[in-house]
């Protein structure tokens, strides 16, 4: 898996997200849409630190646990209503993609990690 793919994906998905959060009532773009925009933003830093980081391991598992919250907080801005079904739905999609990808890059790790025994 290279890197630059999970990059590139996490950017689109910090695009669609924030027009998503255009859509926000004004009340809760400055308190739930900041805490999903910093999230985001979190997961994209955390991928950059990993690609760059020889111990990717801990900076990975960081990211999988960003994503289940950023999980979470989409899913109560629609249950909230202040995103409709198809956006949550494309936004969680692409979500899950990068957490696949996530996955992957840990499972490439501790395969490196056996061998190397």
């Amino acid at each position: 898996m290279s890197a630059l793919i999970i990059e590139e994906k996490c950017r689109e998905m910090i695009v669609f997200g924030y027009q998503a959060i255009k859509q926000f009532p004004k009340h809760e773009k400055h308190v739930l849409g900041a805490e999903i925009r910093r999230s985001m933003l979190n997961m994209q830093r955390m991928i950059i630190t990993a690609m760059k980081r020889y111990h990717k391991k801990t900076t990975l598992t960081d990211l999988d646990v960003e994503l289940a919250v950023l999980k979470r907080m989409i899913r109560l801005a629609k249950d909230l209503r202040y995103i409709d079904i198809s956006r949550y739905q494309r936004w969680i999609v692409q979500i899950v993609e990068i957490g696949k990808m996530t996955g992957g890059w840990i499972k490439s790790i501790n395969n490196k990690q056996a061998n190397a025994l």
